[in-house]
């Protein structure tokens, strides 16, 4: 479901990054749902969920969805899960390979329901969004949670330096960062944790954090 909130265009900045991104992942979907289809996340799912304090079935935004790898497990383990993906084709894949409601949105241009979800799920997807517009995401995140709930978001990290890598645009935030963007857009840090587990810190390229939405 494409969404139109009738917000103002983005800056012209932003918007080179979303799309050049986003037609990067239009082009190569079915590559990238083959090259991410067996990769283990479900450290990272359990980490939402167990946080989550409300009696389950949860309902569950998977923000950055993909091909639809994580709403099939979210759905095999009970919970119903709600995509949103700003490409085309990969939400197109998401929705057939799951069988969830899948809603093409990019972040730039959020129009999500307030106090709707227990949790939202952001496995490796905002650090595609340009540093000075993610303030705003957050934002807009945070109000689609109901009181109390829960976000997980697993972003491959960095020293803050931003730009392209190819045709794909990413921000690669440190904790610090990562900790004062959440904060300021009113969550607490519940945990956070470097992914691979169990190998050296210079071996494990991604940072995972879950936080709570406080009023």
């Amino acid at each position: 479901m494409q969404k139109n909130n009738g917000q103002p265009p983005p800056p012209a900045h932003h918007q080179e990054a979303t799309t050049r991104t986003l037609a990067h992942y239009d082009r190569t979907a079915e590559a990238f749902r083959e090259g991410t289809r067996d990769h283990d996340v479900s450290q990272n799912i359990a980490a939402l969920l167990r946080h989550i304090k409300v009696p389950p079935p949860f309902v569950v935004l998977d923000a950055g969805c993909g091909p639809g790898r994580d709403l099939k497990t979210l759905t095999a383990l009970g919970h119903q899960a709600i995509g949103l993906e700003g490409s085309a084709a990969l939400a197109k894949m998401a929705a057939a390979e799951s069988g969830c409601e899948v809603w093409q949105q990019n972040f730039l241009q959020l129009d999500l329901p307030a106090a709707y979800f227990d949790g939202v799920y952001a496995n490796a997807s905002l650090f595609h969004v340009p540093l000075d517009a993610l303030p705003r995401v957050l934002h807009a995140l945070h109000a689609s949670l109901k009181p109390g709930g829960v976000m997980f978001s697993s972003n491959p990290r960095g020293e803050n330096q931003a730009g392209f890598q190819g045709e794909r645009y990413g921000v690669y935030h440190d904790f610090a960062a990562w900790h004062a963007l959440m904060t300021q857009a009113g969550f607490i840090e519940l945990e956070h944790y470097y992914r691979p587990s169990g190998l050296p810190r210079e071996q494990q390229p991604w940072l995972a954090s879950v936080w709570r939405a406080v009023v």
